[in-house]
């Protein structure tokens, strides 16, 4: 098989190219910068230079391709405004271009790389695929651009177009430079001193899960449908003390105040740098302080055969690797 890709110098992407390799698929993957594809000319994947707005060049790539993923986007949240039209353009507008050329090439299968932030708060209940929040109650820009990309992707398959969504939950692995990673870090070399937003609720799983539950869903998933790509429902501090029980490491006995945090937001593009944390301080507790991002991962391990690893094993594998 051959597969167009976005987003193959990513966390995610670069273990979804790996797996497609290692499987003897070709891989034409979309860089916007060639000095970043090292890694990926090493797998023996054709580099094909253009950013999501070249949709001239992203159909040309795909004319002779047999399916196509699009897992490129920009994630982070607590950015500060300068920042936010980068990102919809990024996360909605490019994923509204790159699944129009795909489709207008005649790739049979489009895979989509969503994610359960599109459920945004469940406020503490676990959702499936067929879920629906209120619009407009965003926690995030960047939850706000992914249900509008998520949205956009939905009204492709309506209008008849070959996708399938996958939606990974918090993706965790070594080489993860998220928030989630800095914690799992700052765990491991005992440097974290309180812990942050400690019943924020994720489904954690591991990159290599999510890896194979992309590949699944391009062999096995259904057009038109969703899947949760999941591994284990969790809070942040049932992730510490797990990290700091692998580690031999002593939890954090304080929590970081929330309070505090709202105080001294003004200050969060210096503060940010000094904590690990991004610049702003007000979207970044909107988006953690007792939010949870909780769905089941039930009907891919039913419909695709999903099978990812527990939450134990997915921290030993990483932090053995990240010593």
């Amino acid at each position: 098989m051959k597969v167009f890709v976005t987003g193959g110098t990513g966390f995610i992407g670069g273990h979804v190219v790996r797996h497609l390799r290692e499987r003897g698929d070709d891989v034409v993957a979309l860089v916007r910068s060639p000095d970043k594809a090292r890694d990926l000319r090493g797998l023996g994947c054709t580099i094909v230079e253009g950013d999501l707005s070249s949709s001239d060049v992203i159909r040309d790539a795909c004319e002779d391709c047999d399916a196509a993923i699009h897992g490129a986007a920009v994630y982070k949240v607590g950015i500060p405004k300068s920042e936010r039209e980068a990102m919809h353009d990024a996360n909605v507008r490019g994923t509204e271009r790159v699944l129009d050329a795909a489709w207008q090439a005649g790739v049979d299968k489009i895979v989509y790389v969503s994610t359960i932030n599109v459920f945004g708060n469940t406020k503490g209940e676990v959702v499936d695929e067929g879920y629906q929040r209120e619009p407009g109650d965003w926690v995030s820009v960047y939850d706000e651009t992914k249900w509008l990309a998520h949205e956009a992707a939905e009204e492709r398959i309506a209008k008849g177009a070959p996708i399938v969504i996958v939606q990974p939950g918090a993706v965790y692995g070594p080489g993860d430079h998220s928030e989630i990673g800095n914690v799992i870090d700052q765990t491991r070399t005992g440097k974290l001193m309180a812990l942050p937003f400690a019943e924020m609720g994720l489904n954690l799983v591991h990159v290599d899960d999510v890896a194979t539950g992309v590949l699944l869903a391009l062999d096995k998933g259904r057009v038109g449908e969703s899947y949760v790509i999941g591994g284990q429902i969790a809070t942040m501090r049932e992730l510490v003390e797990n990290v700091a029980k692998i580690a031999d490491r002593k939890p954090p006995k304080r929590e970081m105040p929330t309070s505090v945090m709202k105080l001294v937001a003004p200050a969060g593009p210096v503060l940010g740098k000094l904590m690990g944390f991004p610049p702003n301080f007000r979207e970044l507790i909107s988006a953690s302080d007792g939010v949870t991002y909780w769905a089941r991962d039930d009907k891919a391990r039913r419909e695709l055969g999903y099978a990812p690893r527990d939450l134990d094993a997915g921290l030993r594998e990483t932090l053995s690797q990240s010593a």
